[in-house]
C-alpha cells in the first residue's frame, strides 16, 4: 500500500452553525452541503466533515469527543497575513509564532481554538515568515 494524501477527516462538533460559522470565516474554507443535509468545510483538494455530538455517522470513532481535535494547516500567505486575519476576527493567539516541524521541513506556527476547543495550528513554510 502507498498513500497519497489526505481526502478529509471528521470532526465531531457540538454546535454545526458555530463549526461552520468558524471554519468559513476565520479560516477561509468553503462550506458544502452533502448527503442528506451534511455538512463540511472544503479548502484544497481536503475537507473537514463535521459529526453533530449525539448525531454522529455510523461507522464512527470509537469514542467521538468534541474538542479532542489538534490539526495543522498550511497557509499559502504570509505568517504576518495570518496574524493580521486573526487580529481582524478577534481570534486569540493562544501561542507563536514558533518554529515547528512540518511534514516537508521547518514552518512557524500560530495556534489558536475553534468554537470546541480543537487546536488548531496554522502554519507557513519559514521562508514566508515575512511575505
Amino acid at each position: 500500500m502507498k498513500l497519497e494524501r489526505l481526502d478529509h477527516l471528521v470532526l465531531t462538533v457540538q454546535s454545526l452553525e458555530a463549526s461552520t460559522r468558524f471554519y468559513q470565516h476565520v479560516l477561509g474554507m468553503e462550506i458544502i452541503t452533502f448527503g442528506q443535509n451534511r455538512k463540511a468545510a472544503a479548502f484544497g483538494q481536503q475537507k473537514i466533515n463535521f459529526h453533530e455530538a449525539g448525531h454522529e455517522i455510523d461507522p464512527k470513532a470509537l469514542r467521538p469527543t468534541p474538542g479532542s481535535g489538534d490539526l495543522c494547516f498550511l497557509s499559502a500567505v504570509p505568517l504576518s497575513d495570518v496574524i493580521a486575519h486573526l487580529n481582524a476576527t478577534g481570534t486569540a493567539i493562544e501561542l507563536g509564532p514558533v518554529p515547528r516541524s512540518g511534514a516537508l521541513g521547518p514552518i512557524i506556527s500560530v495556534y489558536i481554538r475553534d468554537p470546541d476547543g480543537n487546536l488548531i495550528e496554522i502554519s507557513v513554510p519559514d521562508n514566508l515568515v515575512k511575505g
